[in-house]
């Protein structure tokens, strides 16, 4: 496992935890946080520590993969949220200390496919 897998776990065991001591001290100072899909970014481990504390709901994580290599990493989690299953693919870059400086996340929405490949498929 690389560094920056490892730091990508810890993350991801410290939010499980709620342990935000733990959560905020693998956070660069200027950490940035983006969600593409919603064109939302927080900047500052402050501000993104809040975002987390203060997410509604009862939530719990799964990690399904995690690959890193030299300074990023990537996971994939299951996320359960008042209920309801979901998936996270989140990117992450390191400096040189191994501090995260910028999550990258994308919260996809199941659909439906569109008809006529039914029969080369397995749904699940």
């Amino acid at each position: 496992m690389t560094r920056a897998s490892a730091a990508a776990l810890a993350f991801w065991a410290a939010a499980e935890a709620r342990d935000w001591s733990g959560f905020g001290a693998l956070l660069a100072d200027d950490v940035v946080y983006e969600l593409p899909q919603s064109r939302e970014r927080i900047r500052g481990k402050a501000a993104y520590l809040r975002f987390n504390v203060e997410y509604p709901g009862e939530w719990h994580l799964t990690v399904r993969r995690v690959v890193g290599e030299q300074r990023q990493a990537t996971t994939w989690c299951h996320f359960v949220t008042g209920g309801e299953p979901g998936e996270a693919l989140t990117f992450f870059e390191f400096d040189e200390a191994g501090l995260i400086t910028t999550i990258t996340e994308f919260w996809p929405e199941p659909y439906e496919p569109p008809p006529g490949r039914e029969h080369l498929v397995e749904r699940f």
